[in-house]
């Protein structure tokens, strides 16, 4: 099967989640990675559910990477990262800035020693600026990119937090999109480039089309539009919960036929989607009692029949046996070795009709450092040697 990615070569340094994830989604289409870890691991094999030093947000994350472990501050290393970066296409880093130019990997140095390489640098706010010294994590970013804001408790009004980690899985789509333009690049001028990501900046630009549009004018701004806010909360009803969306004006009066009250479609309040923002607390005082009187099932029935959309409020272990997720064939099982089975979401691209293959196992720490080291020509004994140092971790 045909992979985009065949014969590139990452060096993945990251950790955590917006690194290793974006790498991850290059391992899916057919990049061979290898992971630098430090002697400690990454934080991620500590947290969630886990068998041994493997948990599964590690897995799912690192899937398809060998892995090296380095004490990456010892002068010993230099030699190792050096030979990897003569080979590989891309070099991946979350590292605050200043980081890679104090383990002496700095840009000047990259380019020196592969003047093809593709450098991507993820950060929380950027290379420079007031806050570019700051730790960030996901719900940092979530405050200060207007998330928080955009998500607020219905009832008293105060800012939320989204409950999984969109920033830093976002930052890792934007990142993973970016490394394969540099790459398409390179490959009409031959030329390597700096590809920078910063999380605050991924995330605003996912926020700009519907949770900032009231910030998009700066000239002669027309009035507030009503934030989304009452109907777009899941509703109850008779045994669960639905969610629904009716944007266009057909839409919304399929779904009042299909709650049997084709006359609230005719409402003054309610006749455009602004309107029906206007009114929607109105609109959802209305609706509430009639999509509690029918089961999931009968509503998902209904709504089919006349061309609205409705879909049925799963709860996670749902998912796993959704009729649609199920042809989708989109979970897929993988034999993880020692660990028995594991069950990863496949990429989601497929090329011509077909999906990629599926992703091989997550490395235990430091699981490829003698095969890699083997690879860069370093005999037995300089590996020993390594070890005996604290430079070198093997299983």
């Amino acid at each position: 099967m045909h992979q985009p990615l065949k014969n590139i070569h990452i060096l993945d340094l990251s950790t955590v989640i917006s690194g290793p994830m974006a790498v991850a989604l290059l391992a899916d289409q057919g990049a061979a990675v290898i992971k630098v870890e430090s002697i400690e691991g990454d934080t991620c094999r500590l947290i969630g559910p886990s068998k041994g030093d493997l948990s599964a947000i590690y897995i799912a994350a690192n899937r398809g990477k060998r892995s090296i472990a380095l004490d990456l501050k010892a002068s010993a290393s230099a030699k190792i990262l050096h030979a990897l970066v003569r080979r590989t296409d891309v070099i991946v880093n979350n590292f605050r800035p200043g980081v890679m130019d104090r383990l002496g990997l700095d840009d000047a140095t990259l380019v020196g020693l592969n003047p093809r390489l593709i450098r991507l640098s993820i950060t929380g706010y950027g290379a420079d600026g007031p806050a570019a010294g700051d730790k960030a994590y996901d719900a940092v970013i979530q405050a200060v990119a207007g998330v928080s804001a955009s998500h607020r408790d219905q009832h008293s009004g105060n800012p939320g937090l989204v409950a999984t980690l969109v920033c830093d899985k976002l930052t890792a789509m934007t990142a993973a999109q970016a490394v394969t333009a540099a790459l398409y690049a390179r490959a009409q001028d031959g030329r390597g480039r700096r590809v920078e990501v910063a999380m605050l900046d991924a995330m605003l630009a996912f926020q700009w089309p519907d949770a900032m549009f009231n910030h998009v004018f700066i000239d002669s701004p027309p009035a507030p539009y009503p934030e989304m806010g009452a109907t777009q909360k899941p509703w109850k009803t008779a045994d669960g919960f639905v969610a629904t969306m009716g944007p266009q004006k057909a839409e919304f009066e399929a779904q009042c036929r299909a709650l049997g009250r084709p006359d609230i479609a005719e409402d003054p309040r309610f006749q455009t989607i602004a309107m029906r923002s206007r009114h929607q607390a109105e609109l959802r005082a209305l609706l509430e009692p009639l999509m509690a009187q029918f089961s999931n099932s009968e509503l998902q029935q209904a709504f089919r029949q006349h061309g609205a959309p409705l879909g049925p409020v799963n709860e996670r272990s749902a998912v796993l046996t959704d009729e649609q997720v199920r042809h989708n064939e989109v979970l897929i099982e993988i034999d993880h070795g020692d660990l028995g089975r594991v069950r990863l979401a496949r990429a989601a691209g497929k090329f011509d009709g077909q999906p990629m293959p599926a992703p091989g196992a997550a490395a235990h720490l430091g699981e490829h450092g003698q095969a890699v080291l083997a690879e860069l020509g370093f005999e037995a004994a300089e590996v020993a040697a390594l070890v005996a140092d604290g430079v070198l971790r093997l299983p």
